[in-house]
């Protein structure tokens, strides 16, 4: 579950194994063997892609399918039309 959501993410932002690895400082590897599930990032470095793809550790280990969005820095107004748009989508 955790590889396939980690791999999901990655290319819904259209990036490559080595630009998420880039982004995280770690290896190509290391990212491959996460989506593959052959290893298990640490603790510290769930909690950090997490934070990069801005969803919970809940979600990446698939005890949730709620997402999130980041709205630091928005306005109030902003932030309204953003769930407007949300609830419109929805309906």
């Amino acid at each position: 579950m955790l590889g396939e959501r980690i791999k999901n993410l990655r290319m819904n932002k259209s990036l490559s194994q080595v630009d998420l690895a880039k982004c995280l400082c770690v290896t190509k590897q290391s990212v491959s063997n996460w989506e593959n599930e052959n290893i298990m990032p640490s603790i510290e470095m769930l909690i950090k892609i997490a934070n990069y793809f801005s969803v919970s550790t809940d979600y990446l280990l698939g005890l949730s399918e709620k997402h999130t969005l980041n709205t630091d820095g928005l306005s109030e107004l902003q932030i309204s039309h953003i769930q407007t748009i949300i609830d419109d989508i929805l309906q």
